[in-house]
């Protein structure tokens, strides 16, 4: 199979899944929203929720995925299959124990854990004991979703992508049914509290959804103590750059949280709700182009395949660039529509719908960058060279921390949202001119034509949606014609421009409903 149809079919799969996995995850944001607002009580949550979540991205399908990957692409296509499951089995081992570990020690130093993440709250008592109570409510979740991640990166590379694309749906099944049918039987007080503890159950379903398909490639999970592995060394010590790259990441994200806590109430949930918005396009376009890119170039440089590695970089970065621009272009124009029609209900008002907008259109001026820039931090891990991108993450965490803390006193919440989208276009362009140093011609040429062209057919596309938009008609009316119409001028005037790409999606996708046809 062609790079360009391996690429388009892998990742076909995982946009579908994803794609699944984020309708369930809008339902459940909005049932949330509906129920808790955007004030102090959702603020505890998610800032709860993003302790566990930290460690989650190093362990997990974050710093994890990208040392394990490559070694068990390595072990795959050199070794046998007994020395390859052995691998497994003390990898599932280790990150049993760590993550064990960790829970007990994050349930014991909750208190110190959420003061760290949000100082903002140590001046309400109220807010800041319920931060605690829910951090420890949700620890054990991170025991599941990190065992969820092995499994992930295991299916990935052994080329199954549409289950663990899906499977995150489990995290919003959990809380929908919980939201439904249990919340409305407890007090108030204890809702917040038992919508933490079907995290955990989420976390459980993410795992169980995936280990069959496992089984039916042949492989499983067994105990195996011997954690003198050298596979799990290797692993390991990719790991340490990895994390540090992930930590880096992370403080990011903390320094956000800082700052919103400072901002007010509402602020640190706008700042959730809008990136949330974000990651759809993100995660469905980029992130699938991302998943499928690391494998697949982790496979050519096993086999010593510079070129077939080079040609599946510039393949995901077109792809990525024709997929997420019109993206971007929808989600500023049609931000706050979306945001109206979603989430506005309840106690979520129109105040809350503002800011959640304002951090959105911040977001999505630099929904390509998050794409790209994971794509080319991916090239340097199919080398198993993860102290690369960890050097250039540590230059644009100085430069964030920066822009956050002018741009807030500036723009509010948008600000921080906009100091992480500069610094993902920062990260890009460092990363792709040390790619070019290390492998060469990265055939810019043909990435900047289709950029050109992804940029004047989402013009055209951003101007149609707002014109459809001044229409005195109600939003949930306006709103999908507006989706729907603006997705097929922008594909009309892709095609029109001659995209390399646009022709290539839509051949696989009309190939696809001949076959189920026949």
């Amino acid at each position: 199979m062609s790079e360009n149809k391996q690429i388009v079919k892998h990742a076909g799969y995982v946009s579908i899944g994803t794609a699944i996995s984020r309708v369930f995850g809008f339902l459940r944001d909005m049932l949330v929203a509906y129920l808790f607002g955007a004030g102090m009580v959702a603020d505890a949550f998610y800032a709860a929720f993003r302790i566990p979540n930290l460690i989650r991205r190093m362990l997990g399908e974050g710093s994890f995925s990208v040392a394990f990957i490559p070694v068990f692409s390595e072990y795959l296509h050199t070794k046998q299959k007994s020395e390859t499951q052995k691998l497994i089995n003390v990898v599932f081992t280790a990150l049993l124990l760590i993550t064990t570990v960790i829970t007990i020690l994050g349930v014991f130093f909750a208190p110190q854990l959420v003061k760290f993440i949000a100082w903002g709250f140590t001046s309400d008592p109220e807010k800041l004991q319920l931060t605690i109570d829910l951090t420890r409510l949700m620890f054990p979740f991170l025991i599941f979703i990190c065992l969820a991640g092995l499994l992930l990166a295991l299916l990935n590379t052994l080329q199954a992508f549409f289950i663990p694309a899906i499977a995150p749906a489990n995290l919003s099944f959990a809380e929908i049914i919980y939201v439904l049918a249990i919340a409305p039987l407890l007090t108030p007080e204890n809702q917040i509290k038992g919508l933490a503890v079907s995290v955990i159950f989420g976390g459980l379903g993410h795992f169980l959804m995936q280990y069959p398909s496992l089984k039916k490639l042949g492989w499983h999970l067994k105990f195996d103590f011997n954690l003198n592995h050298p596979g799990l060394k290797k692993i390991f010590l990719l790991m340490i750059p990895s994390i540090i790259g992930i930590s880096v990441d992370q403080i990011n994200t903390f320094v956000d949280t800082v700052c919103a806590s400072f901002l007010g109430n509402g602020s640190i949930t706008a700042l959730y709700y809008s990136n949330r918005l974000m990651q759809l396009p993100l995660a469905i376009f980029g992130l699938a182009l991302a998943t499928v890119s690391l494998p697949l170039m982790s496979k050519a440089v096993a086999h010593k395949n510079i070129n077939d590695m080079k040609e599946t970089l510039n393949l995901s970065v077109r792809f990525s660039v024709i997929l997420l621009i019109p993206a971007a272009a929808g989600l500023i124009v049609l931000g706050l529509p979306i945001i109206k029609v979603l989430f506005q209900r309840g106690k979520f008002d129109d105040i809350a719908s503002i800011l959640t907008n304002q951090a959105l259109i911040c977001y999505a001026f630099g929904l390509p960058a998050y794409a790209i820039s994971k794509i080319f931090a991916n090239t340097f891990f199919s080398f198993q060279d993860t102290k690369t991108p960890v050097k250039v993450a540590f230059l644009v965490m100085i430069i964030h921390v920066v822009l956050c803390v002018y741009l807030m006193k500036v723009i509010g919440v948008g600000g921080l949202a906009l100091a992480t989208s500069i610094c993902a276009y920062i990260n890009f362009i460092i990363l792709a001119y040390k790619i070019r140093k290390k492998i060469g011609n990265l055939g810019i040429i043909k990435i900047m034509k289709s950029l050109s062209k992804a940029l004047a057919a989402s013009v055209v596309m951003g101007i149609i949606c707002y014109l459809i938009m001044l229409i005195n008609i109600s939003y949930f009316i306006l709103l999908p014609i507006s989706i729907v119409f603006g997705i097929f001028i922008f594909i009309l005037t892709a095609k029109l421009l001659k995209s390399e790409e646009i022709e290539q999606l839509l051949k696989a996708f009309f190939n696809r409903i001949k076959k189920r046809s026949n």
